[in-house]
């Protein structure tokens, strides 16, 4: 249990890190080009090297559970010790489970990742609204109580989600909109920030004005798409405007091509936070 809000953690890893989140995403593609094999020891070589690089350097490391989930129960010992790794090196962890669901499973879910009793505890975690923002309750009341966050799919990167983040309710307001204007409400009166974030892609552009997105929240805005998928530092205040300063840009792929060599991988990631720290304050 901690005693200060993931918010008020979160913008201090930012400005004395960066604001850079990288991801861990051991999936099988990356662990050949790595020269890994595509098993547990693979999967325990690769974690390993990217806590032991950049826990002690980025602001935020993001693994992706399904990635440790495919090797069952050896995979999540691995996930939990990375865990465990990169919050003792001083990176915040956010767990990139994307879990939405009702009622006690959504209790589970929220035990899981948000419970400082749970080997499995992360400062945030990703959770999706899609069965409707108050089936969210249970995680962002634990969240709330342990001073971890949440980080809600709002505005997402890939194609197929504007069939639903763009569709408009009865009452005129994006589905996306909406979504945010919950968020913005849960970190009313936050200082210096509330710990409910949205994802918003770094790759939608001009399309965020056609979910009629107001993306300051008073909290934080993770942010894929920088390097691989064709982003850049440069584009993010013309993509967030006045809310580029909560924005926490995420690399995985282009930071995580550069390994297994430590140095590299180190070089990588202080390039890219020093690139969107420039950005950002330009």
């Amino acid at each position: 249990m901690t005693t200060e809000s993931f918010g008020t953690r979160l913008r201090r890893a930012m400005d004395t890190r960066g604001p850079l989140c990288v991801g861990i995403d051991p999936h099988a593609s990356l662990l050949a080009d790595w020269g890994l094999t595509d098993d547990i020891a693979g999967l325990e070589r690769f974690t390993h090297t990217v806590v032991e690089a950049l826990a002690d350097r980025v602001a935020v490391l993001k693994p992706q559970s399904a990635f440790f989930e495919r090797f069952g129960s050896r995979g999540l010992a691995v996930l939990e010790r990375a865990v465990a790794d990169a919050r003792a090196a001083g990176a915040l962890v956010l767990m990139d489970a994307k879990r939405g669901d009702i009622g006690s499973t959504m209790a589970a879910y929220a035990a899981t990742y948000l419970d400082p009793a749970s080997p499995l505890f992360s400062d945030a975690v990703t959770v999706s609204p899609y069965l409707g923002y108050g089936s969210l309750r249970p995680a962002l009341d634990l969240a709330r109580e342990s001073g971890a966050g949440v980080f809600v799919l709002a505005l997402t990167s890939n194609p197929e989600g504007a069939e639903v983040q763009h569709a408009v309710r009865a009452d005129g307001r994006s589905v996306a909109a909406t979504v945010l204007d919950h968020l913005r409400a849960e970190n009313a009166g936050a200082a210096p920030m509330g710990s409910f974030g949205a994802v918003v892609g770094a790759t939608l552009g001009d399309s965020l004005g056609a979910a009629g997105a107001d993306l300051a929240i008073n909290g934080p805005l993770l942010a894929p798409g920088i390097g691989a998928q064709g982003a850049t530092a440069a584009d993010l205040p013309k993509v967030f405007g006045a809310a580029v300063r909560d924005v926490v840009p995420n690399v995985s792929r282009g930071v995580l091509r550069h390994g297994p060599d430590v140095a590299a991988l180190r070089e990588s990631a202080d390039r890219f936070a020093s690139e969107i720290r420039d950005a950002v304050a330009g």
